[in-house]
């Protein structure tokens, strides 16, 4: 990986196209990111940067990390995320990482924590066939068979049945950035991104370019 930066999906919106087609866009205030520590293959064993975003409250951080955040010279910031990155010597301790690090027409690979949405049915969650809709069937959202019977006796693992669905990490790969606005730290990103809005989600070079 070559490029990544943490953001906070403010929604989505459209944008129009030279030919006048619409695009639905997802908007990303992305950076800007200090980085708060570099890690080296000598030292650590893996190149990689730590990056903080989002202003934090000093009497809201713990001791230690006040220690983290002061050895970098960098305030308080409310997410820190850690990001493999080739040759991350060539970064420096507080050096700012903006969204102009992206250019228009570059992949991406976007991750987030998808909206909860509780304890739900087969049908929401695993997009199960529902029982027959007859009046004399008493069973229309149900589980259906578990496939039990009297050997094994016993319900497989990995068996789809209701429960928590969503508030989970989800990526979505090679996303397209239509447009990219510097002076208000904004990406554009073609398409939807997981995640509610106002959630924190990161914007990476995608794997499969």
């Amino acid at each position: 990986m070559k490029k990544a930066i943490l953001g906070k999906k403010l929604g989505m919106s459209q944008i129009f196209a030279a030919d006048g087609a619409v695009i639905p866009v997802t908007v990303v205030e992305a950076g800007p990111c200090p980085i708060i520590q570099i890690k080296t293959k000598d030292k650590d064993g893996y190149s990689a940067i730590q990056i903080g975003f989002g202003e934090k409250k000093e009497r809201r951080v713990n001791n230690p990390l006040k220690g983290h955040f002061k050895k970098s010279g960098v305030t308080p910031r409310r997410y820190l995320r850690e990001f493999r990155i080739e040759e991350g010597d060539k970064f420096e301790v507080s050096q700012e990482i903006k969204c102009d690090i992206f250019a228009v027409g570059d992949k991406v690979d976007v991750t987030g924590i998808s909206k909860g949405r509780g304890f739900t049915g087969t049908i929401q969650r695993w997009n199960t066939h529902r029982g027959p809709m007859a009046h004399g069937s008493g069973y229309h959202r149900g589980v259906g068979s578990l496939s039990g019977c009297s050997s094994p006796s016993r319900v497989f693992k990995n068996k789809k049945m209701p429960g928590q669905y969503g508030n989970e990490q989800v990526t979505i790969q090679n996303l397209e950035i239509v447009k990219v606005d510097t002076a208000r730290n904004l990406l554009f990103i073609k398409g939807g991104i997981p995640g509610a809005r106002n959630g924190l989600v990161s914007v990476k070079q995608t794997v499969k370019a």
